[in-house]
């Protein structure tokens, strides 16, 4: 498998890539995820739906920090990574 999934789960932002999961803290009035923009070697751009607001906003996710922070080597894990794609629950 060379793709990703992500997703959200009430506050969180779940990103899934092979056997590693991680979750991370995310506003409160994020209602899903619609699109992927762009995936730049760990740096996601993405169409974003929040509760406050009726048009999809576009974020940014960088997960060097991420993988750096949990000793990860990043180009290595992200070098493996072609896709990311979006899941819905």
């Amino acid at each position: 498998m060379d793709y990703a999934i992500l997703s959200s789960k009430c506050q969180y932002t779940i990103f899934r890539f092979g056997q590693d999961t991680f979750r991370f803290r995310t506003s409160y009035s994020l209602e899903y995820y619609s699109e992927i923009k762009e995936w730049d070697h760990g740096y996601i751009v993405v169409m974003t739906k929040y509760s406050h607001d009726e048009n999809l906003i576009e974020e940014y996710i960088d997960l060097v920090p991420i993988l750096e922070d949990l000793y990860y080597d990043a180009d290595e894990y992200l070098n493996q990574i072609k896709e990311v794609r979006i899941q819905y629950d």
